[in-house]
């Protein structure tokens, strides 16, 4: 019997590694036609509606808030998630990102509401004015670390000595990190979650493979196919009387009436600066809200990353990610004087949609910051979508999460895959970033509180919220073992060589293209 041909030498050669992400339909400057893109914002702006609704949920009641309260925080995020969204596309990184709520924040707010001078507050409504006042005061503090890192220049000096290897763990565990919002969601109703979780599979990744008609439609507008079947079949489960007997936590996750949000919500009304009362001011609850900004400044940096690959566009200069930071400080100021109860950061779900959209277009995000400021106002329409039971959310996110990993992973190409170094820093950024987190976050659920437990609450907060970040902890282990391990023999195999050019803004001219501020204002605000 002969011998198999050898094999041609071009059919042993790896994938060789792009600068930008190849397949992307419309990138970061090049809009859809309206129509499609007017689509493709409201789609993002059902995406990022899960967190929008989540956080309030699990704050407001504990703060003393009802269905009213609580509507009125959800469209009070809303409001200004969108102002948030247009000033960082327009303003900051100018990336197709949208930054909505963020979960950091959650601990510090629970602290603040179990803080003593609450305690005694006896009537609801009061308890939930004074502690809302109190997480204003803290933020107001919090958002400075942001503005003055990033407009002053310091975290654009932090970024130059980050390489495409210390960059992995942060960017891929911003989205692998947040495994507890996927499938752990789902199984709340698992006859809602998984449904939506398999069509969209289904829309996005096989019925383009098998239709030959139409085969951008159904992965470009999957979440729009899926998500009114899921809820029109919740629906029906729910007037069917599925649920008639189930345990009160069974129905709120999976009954399409139980939010509380329609109800709550007025017809017409326009969120304020200040409309909870003027701010407190307590110094220990504003050190620990400032330890969790500096948090989610770390994975902001991770998210902004990842979403300059899904756009198609050139890495981001450091400078460029800089001044989105003091954005995204102005943002949480802006969160403080509206009275959100909740810092800003970039909405990683909303990554993950422009991979299955492969729509990286700036112009579709700015429409769906749009959307999001319109049914702000319009509360009982914005409270009507706000109701889609959050395991569709949950399946969702089982795919927009797994993007935001992959393509924290795609890095890697840039890196040697051959050497000790590179095996031994990103193993173990990844395994000290899920271990880590994983040993504060049991020892929180056992106990009822974090290994460092203090009289001074705050400063447990200070400790216990950065290293129950999976993010944080990973970036922090490869950024120090990279930066301080073989550095001068190691350029190649870590891959610096491959950011050169983007190290400095005036390097790359392609840098202005996707990057440069709109109305000439470069000129007053020069970017290095």
């Amino acid at each position: 019997m002969a011998a198999a041909p050898p094999p041609k030498a071009d059919e042993l050669q790896p994938h060789p590694p792009k600068e930008q992400l190849a397949g992307v339909s419309f990138c970061i400057t090049s809009p859809p036609p309206w129509p499609e893109a007017i689509i493709l914002g409201f789609q993002h702006f059902i995406v990022m509606l899960g967190t929008t609704v989540i956080i309030p949920s699990a704050l407001v009641p504990q703060m003393g808030g009802g269905n009213e309260e609580k509507a009125r925080v959800v469209q009070t995020i809303l409001f200004v998630a969108g102002i948030n969204t247009l000033l960082q596309t327009f303003f900051g990184t100018r990336l197709p990102v949208v930054m909505g709520g963020s979960y950091i924040f959650v601990a510090p707010t629970i602290s603040i509401i179990l803080a003593g001078r609450y305690s005694n507050e006896t009537d609801p409504r009061e308890k939930f004015l004074r502690t809302m006042r109190g997480t204003q005061g803290a933020l107001i503090i919090a958002s400075t670390i942001q503005i003055i890192l990033g407009f002053s220049g310091l975290w654009r000096n932090v970024l130059k000595l980050l390489s495409p290897l210390s960059a992995v763990p942060l960017i891929s565990l911003v989205g692998f990190g947040l495994y507890e919002l996927g499938f752990p969601g789902v199984a709340k109703c698992v006859e809602v979650g998984l449904p939506e979780l398999l069509l969209l599979v289904v829309f996005s990744q096989y019925l383009p493979q098998v239709l030959h008609f139409g085969k951008d439609v159904f992965g470009r507008f999957g979440v729009l196919f899926t998500v009114p079947i899921v809820w029109l079949y919740a629906y029906i489960l729910t007037i069917g009387g599925a649920y008639k007997n189930s345990p009160p936590k069974t129905q709120v996750h999976c009954r399409v009436d139980r939010s509380g949000l329609v109800g709550g919500a007025p017809w017409i009304s326009v969120p304020y600066p200040f409309q909870w009362g003027p701010p407190t001011f307590d110094a220990g609850e504003a050190f620990a809200m400032m330890m969790t900004s500096f948090i989610a400044l770390v994975e902001s940096t991770g998210a902004f990353i990842g979403a300059s690959r899904y756009a198609s566009a050139t890495m981001i200069p450091p400078s460029i990610i800089s001044r989105g930071i003091g954005w995204q400080g102005i943002g949480i100021l802006l969160d403080s004087f509206f009275g959100t109860a909740n810092g800003t950061s970039v909405s990683v779900e909303n990554i993950g949609l422009l991979a299955l959209t492969r729509v990286g277009s700036r112009r579709v995000v700015q429409i769906s910051a749009g959307f999001m400021i319109f049914f702000s106002v319009l509360g009982k329409f914005g409270a009507l979508f706000a109701s889609i039971p959050l395991p569709i959310f949950a399946g969702m996110y089982c795919l927009f999460f797994a993007y935001v990993g992959g393509v924290g992973l795609s890095f890697l190409q840039f890196c040697n895959l051959n050497s000790f170094r590179t095996k031994f820093i990103m193993g173990f950024a990844f395994f000290m970033g899920l271990s880590v987190p994983q040993y504060f976050n049991e020892y929180t659920a056992v106990a009822g509180y974090g290994p460092v437990h203090t009289g001074a609450r705050w400063f447990n907060d200070m400790i216990n919220v950065p290293f129950s970040s999976k993010p944080f902890v990973a970036g922090l282990v490869a950024y120090v073992l990279d930066n301080t391990i073989q550095v001068k023999d190691a350029r190649k195999d870590r891959g610096y060589h491959w950011w050169d050019k983007s190290r400095s803004y005036k390097k790359d001219a392609r840098s202005t293209e996707f990057y440069s501020l709109p109305f000439n204002l470069n000129k007053f605000f020069p970017s290095v």
